[in-house]
């Protein structure tokens, strides 16, 4: 399909989307909606984040490894979670990656860099230094039997000890644990900015260049690359160094999520095709955890790379159509989504070890868990909010030192 001339576009700008000015996680500087802003990738920002919360829960009861386990944890739930597991990730990173396309549209200059590290690693740091050590601590005690102190422990912490291992695998200390998604995102972005500081139109003409078919074929097969080359060879570990096989996938994903914002007609195209995208993803899903194990592993990286990109197609597809309009909790959700991020896993740790002596089945547990981890994180995010220039360390726009903000209203500066 050819391109659209330029001035066929819809004039999107840096602000006129939550993908342009808080997709990368800039949370409460959205200006009034405008007919050509981008509401469902707000919501399905918002949905994304918080699917976190119940497939988190939901790493405590399977098999999978995770920092706390179960008494109760067997597969059972395993198949439900491989429902989402192949494209959850893939999907923020894709939304990531219009974010920053529509953002370097106006501004490709040191001063934007800086913002986004700002934005991304201050929480990062407020996040491994308070955040995550109640979470290490818990792991350490349940899987390491450490008796000391969790004052004992954050000198260990701090001090970079290594010594609680399994085998030759060491805990890392400090570490980042769930957060591991803001230096990914930090490196991706500045990727793409070197990239248009060096080639400012490259990335319309490569957008351009190809089809919508096309468009929507090639990272299916661009995923399945990666699987069968890169997946056993370099696991995936979440080590920023040595995690080849993420840096692939995501940094696609991100990139692919740059190109398509290129292209205005894109969403609607997605958007008529969403029920043939959904019922792809669900054959794959099903087809893999029918016969994964008695087909060939390159059959089985091709359902799950099709699940991965057709869940996602269907997921933007679904949301063009029945989520682009505005509501008054479109803005608060949006600024309360990061500090969401950064709370909720701690939460669901701290929580499993208060429950677990009260021997709760699993059935009345799991749902419990996930209630409280929303109570509780939308909690944290209502004392981060009132921190003033202290909000920039939980992805808000920080106020004036000394004052404190309402949750923005949708429509709202």
């Amino acid at each position: 399909m050819h391109a659209m001339a330029d001035d066929m576009r819809p004039q999107l700008r840096c602000g006129d989307t939550l993908v342009a000015r808080q997709a990368c996680f800039p949370m409460s500087e959205a200006p009034a909606p405008s007919s050509s802003r981008l509401l469902f990738l707000d919501w399905l920002r918002i949905a994304a984040f918080g699917l976190l919360v119940p497939y988190h829960v939901g790493m405590y009861y399977v098999s999978w490894s995770f920092h706390v386990k179960s008494p109760h944890a067997s597969p059972a739930l395993e198949p439900w979670m491989m429902l989402s597991s192949p494209w959850r990730m893939s999907l923020i990173f894709f939304i990531a990656g219009i974010a920053s396309a529509f953002m370097m549209r106006e501004k490709t200059d040191g001063a934007m860099l800086r913002q986004r590290s700002r934005r991304l690693l201050l929480p990062l740091l407020i996040g491994m230094l308070v955040v995550i050590p109640p979470q290490t601590y818990i792991e350490v005690v349940f899987k390491y039997h450490y008796s000391g102190s969790f004052l004992d422990f954050l000198k260990l912490y701090y001090s970079g000890y290594h010594g609680f291992c399994e085998g030759s695998r060491c805990l890392d200390m400090p570490t980042w644990n769930h957060l591991w998604f803001l230096p990914y995102l930090w490196s991706y972005t500045a990727v793409l900015w070197l990239w248009m500081r060096l080639d400012p139109k490259g990335l319309d003409r490569l957008s351009h260049r190809l089809g919508l078919r096309a468009w929507v074929c090639l990272p299916w097969v661009l995923l399945l690359v990666f699987r069968l080359a890169l997946e056993k060879r370099f696991p995936q570990s979440y080590d920023w160094i040595h995690d080849l096989y993420s840096h692939a996938q995501f940094l696609c994903i991100f990139l692919l999520g740059a190109c398509f914002a290129q292209r205005a007609e894109m969403w609607a195209w997605i958007g008529a095709r969403r029920r043939i995208s959904l019922v792809l993803a669900l054959c794959s899903w099903a087809v893999f955890l029918l016969s994964y194990r008695q087909v060939p592993g390159w059959l089985s990286q091709a359902l799950l790379a099709s699940q991965q990109w057709c869940a996602l197609l269907a997921a933007i597809g679904f949301a063009h159509q029945y989520w682009n309009r505005d509501h008054r909790w479109r803005a608060v959700l949006t600024e309360a989504v990061f500090p969401f991020y950064i709370f909720h896993q701690t939460w669901i740790i701290v929580l499993t070890q208060v429950m677990r002596p009260l021997d709760v089945p699993p059935w009345l547990e799991g749902p419990a868990l996930i209630l409280l981890t929303f109570l509780l994180s939308a909690l944290s995010y209502l004392l981060a909010r009132r921190l003033g220039y202290f909000r920039l360390w939980f992805g808000m726009a920080r106020a004036p030192f000394g004052k404190t903000t309402a949750p923005p209203q949708a429509g709202t500066g």
